[in-house]
C-alpha cells in the first residue's frame, strides 16, 4: 500500500483523465459482455425455431418489429446491433490505449523530473552511498516501471473486478447453478497466488540488482577505457562483463522457470472450469432449465471469468516487479542530504570576509579535519598547501558545503554559513575541482556553462587569461570544437585550463584552485597564476597546491598535515622559520632549474624560423 499511496500524489494530477479513461474501458467492458447474449439469441431465435421467450436485454428484439423468428430480417437485426455494440467498443479501445499511453508518459516525466530533482539535491557524500548503476536504474528504469503500475497494472485489476462483478451477475439472471464451479476454484487461485507471488518479488529484487550490477560494468568500461587498453587488459574486463551478463542471465531464466510454473497452474484450474461449467450448463439444457443458446453464453462468461481471475493473478505476479522498483524510488527520493538546504535561508548581499573557528570534521568515523582556525577577509590571497591526504581539498570543499563540519563553525559576515541558501553560498564562489570534468560539447559552452548566453568576446577573454586561448585557437574548429565524453579528446591540461576559465568567467567574488594546475608544466603553470593575480585583483583567491612556487606571493600561505594546521605565514615568514614548509620548496626549487620551458622554447623556434 504504501507504494500506491506514494505514487497516488502523482496520478491525481492526471486525475480527470484517468477517470475518463476508466469509464470508457467500462463501457466498452459492458459492449462486449453483451455481445455473448446477442449471440445466444442467434442460436435460439434464428439458427433454431424456439418460440419460447426469452430473458436478457435484448428480449425486445423478439417482438415481431425487427423481424420474426427464425427468419433473415431478425438474422439482420440482430447482426447490426452486434456490429454497432463491437464498433462501439473497438473505439472505447483505442480511446483508452492511446490516452492511457498519454497519461503513462506524463506520468513517467514527472517520476523522471523528481528522481532527477533528487539526484541534484543530494550532496555527494549521499550519493556516494549508491553506485552509478543503481543511480542509473532509478532515474529511467524504475520510473518506467512505476508508471506501468498506476497506467495498466491497476487498469487491468479494476477492467477484470468490474469484468467478474458483471459476469456473476448476468451468470446468476441465467442459472445461479452456473456459478457453483467458479466459486470452487477461487480459493485454489488464491492461494497459488500468493505462493507465487513472494517468489516472484524475490526474483525481481535480485533482476534489478543483476541490471544495477550489469549498467555499472558498462559504464566503467566506457570511461576508463583508455586506461583499460593502456594495461592491455581487455580480456579481464571481458570477463569480468561475462560473469554480470551471465548473473542476470541466470536471474532472468529462474524468473521465466517461475512463470511458466505458474502459467501451467493457472492454465490448468482455468480449463477445469471452463469443461465443469459446459458439462453443468449441458445438463441444464437437457433438464430443460436454459435454451440451447445460453450453453454458449454461459460457457463464455464463466470463461471470462477464468479468464479475469487469470488476469489478476497475472498482474498481481508481474506487479511485483514494478512494487520493487516503487521500493527503490521511494527509498531514494525519502533519502535524506546530509548536507541539507536551509528553508528561507538568507542570502549573502555584501563581499563575503569568511572565517573558520576550531574547525572539525569527521567522515566515516576518520578525523580528516582538526582545530582549524583562519581569517580570510575580502579580497585576501590564501595559499594551502600540504602533501596528500594532509584534508587541503576537504577544507576547501567545506567552505560551500559539500561537507558539513562535524564541530566549530564556518562563517562568512560573521553568520554560519548554515544560515544561508545553498545557491546564494555556492553563487559566490567561482570553483575549480581537482578532478576536472568536461561535458560532452563545444570548448565555448564548456567555458560558458555559468552564463550560457554570454558574448563570444567575453568567452574567448576568460580563455586568454587561463592560458587556454592559443591551444584552442589551433584546435580544427577552435571554440566549437566537440571535446567529447568528459573532455575526451584534449590533454590533462588543456582540460584544466578549459575549467579555470568556465571559473573566471563565473565571476564570483571568491576563486577557488583546488589543485587545478597539476597537469600544467611550470611555467604555464606561473604565467596562469601570474595572469589572474593582475587580472582579478578585487576577488578572494584561495590556492591549493602541490608545487609551492604557486602561493609564494598570496598574502597568507598554511601548511597542513593530517588535517591540521602545523605552519602559517607568508612566504618570507615560513622560509625563515625553516620548517616543512622551506624543506618542501628548496627540494622542488632545485627540480625547476632542470624544467624546460617548451612553450617559450617552442616559440623562439617559430621566431627562428620566421628569420
Amino acid at each position: 500500500m504504501e507504494v500506491l499511496k506514494f505514487g497516488f500524489k502523482y496520478w491525481k494530477k492526471q486525475l480527470h483523465m484517468a477517470i475518463l479513461i476508466q469509464l470508457c474501458s467500462y463501457i466498452a467492458i459492458i459492449c462486449d459482455l453483451m455481445l455473448p447474449l446477442i449471440s445466444e439469441m442467434f442460436i435460439d431465435y434464428v439458427i433454431l425455431d424456439n418460440h419460447g421467450k426469452t430473458d436478457n436485454i435484448f428480449s425486445f428484439m423478439l417482438n415481431g418489429k425487427y423481424g420474426e423468428i427464425h427468419s433473415m430480417k431478425l438474422f439482420f437485426s440482430l447482426a447490426v446491433l452486434f456490429m454497432t455494440l463491437l464498433a462501439i467498443r473497438l473505439i472505447l479501445v483505442y480511446f483508452k490505449n492511446v490516452n492511457s499511453q498519454k497519461l503513462g508518459v506524463k506520468i513517467e516525466t514527472e517520476l523522471r523530473k523528481a528522481t532527477f530533482r533528487k539526484l541534484m539535491e543530494l550532496d555527494s557524500e549521499t550519493l556516494s552511498e549508491y553506485n552509478t548503476g543503481e543511480l542509473l536504474t532509478t532515474v529511467n528504469s524504475d520510473t518506467v516501471m512505476y508508471k506501468e503500475l498506476f497506467c495498466t497494472m491497476v487498469v487491468r485489476i479494476l477492467d477484470s473486478i468490474f469484468v467478474l462483478a458483471m459476469c456473476i451477475y448476468l451468470l446468476s439472471t441465467i442459472n445461479v447453478t452456473l456459478l457453483i464451479i467458479p466459486l470452487i476454484l477461487m480459493p485454489f487461485f488464491a492461494a497459488a497466488l500468493f505462493n507465487f507471488r513472494r517468489k516472484a518479488r524475490e526474483n525481481y529484487k535480485n533482476i534489478r540488482a543483476c541490471n544495477s550490477e550489469m549498467s555499472l560494468t558498462v559504464q566503467e568500461n566506457i570511461e576508463a577505457v583508455r586506461l583499460v587498453r593502456s594495461f592491455t587488459n581487455e580480456e579481464v574486463e571481458k570477463q569480468k562483463f561475462g560473469k554480470s551478463n551471465e548473473k542476470l542471465k541466470d536471474a532472468y531464466i529462474k524468473q521465466v522457470n517461475l512463470s511458466s510454473k505458474f502459467e501451467v497452474v493457472f492454465s490448468t484450474i482455468k480449463q477445469i472450469a471452463y469443461i465443469g461449467s459446459i458439462a453443468i450448463s449441458a445438463v441444464l439444457v437437457i433438464k430443460g432449465y436454459i435454451l440451447v443458446g445460453f450453453l454458449v453464453t454461459s460457457s463464455s462468461y464463466v470463461l471470462k471469468i477464468m479468464d479475469h481471475i487469470t488476469q489478476i493473478n497475472n498482474t498481481l505476479f508481474i506487479m511485483q516487479q514494478q512494487i520493487v522498483s516503487g521500493h527503490k524510488m521511494i527509498d531514494f527520493l525519502n533519502c535524506k542530504s546530509k548536507v541539507p538546504d536551509v528553508e528561507n535561508g538568507a542570502d549573502i548581499t555584501n563581499k563575503p570576509n569568511i572565517s573558520i573557528k576550531n574547525g572539525y570534521l569527521v567522515i566515516d568515523g576518520k578525523t580528516v579535519l582538526k582545530d582549524i582556525n583562519l581569517d580570510i577577509p575580502y579580497g585576501r590571497r590564501l595559499g594551502i598547501v600540504g602533501g596528500t591526504g594532509s584534508g587541503k581539498s576537504v577544507l576547501l570543499e567545506s567552505l560551500v558545503r559539500i561537507h558539513d563540519l562535524t564541530g566549530g563553525v564556518i562563517e562568512i559576515n560573521d553568520k554560519d554559513i548554515r544560515e544561508y541558501s545553498l545557491d546564494s553560498l555556492r553563487e559566490n564562489f567561482s570553483y575549480v575541482f581537482q578532478d576536472v570534468f568536461l561535458f560532452s560539447n563545444t570548448i565555448d559552452s564548456n567555458i560558458a556553462y555559468s552564463e550560457p548566453d554570454i558574448e563570444r568576446r567575453q568567452i574567448v577573454q576568460a580563455a586568454k587569461h587561463a592560458q587556454a586561448h592559443n591551444f584552442i585557437k589551433e584546435l580544427p574548429v577552435g571554440y566549437e570544437t566537440i571535446v567529447g565524453e568528459r573532455g575526451f579528446g584534449i590533454s590533462g591540461g588543456q582540460k584544466q585550463r578549459v575549467s579555470i576559465a568556465r571559473a573566471l568567467l563565473k565571476n564570483a567574488p571568491v576563486l577557488v584552485l583546488d589543485d587545478s594546475t597539476s597537469a600544467l608544466d611550470v611555467n604555464t603553470e606561473r604565467r596562469l597564476i601570474s595572469d589572474i593575480k593582475e587580472n582579478y585583483t578585487d576577488k578572494t583567491m584561495i590556492i591549493s597546491a602541490h608545487r609551492l612556487s604557486s602561493v609564494v606571493d598570496c598574502d597568507e600561505i598554511i601548511y597542513m598535515q593530517d588535517g591540521m594546521i602545523i605552519e602559517r605565514g607568508n612566504f618570507n615568514e615560513l622560509m625563515k622559520l625553516n620548517g616543512h614548509f622551506a624543506k618542501v620548496y628548496n627540494i622542488q626549487e632545485a627540480e625547476r632549474k632542470s624544467v624546460v620551458d617548451f612553450d617559450a622554447l617552442s616559440e623562439d623556434i617559430k621566431r627562428e624560423g620566421v628569420r
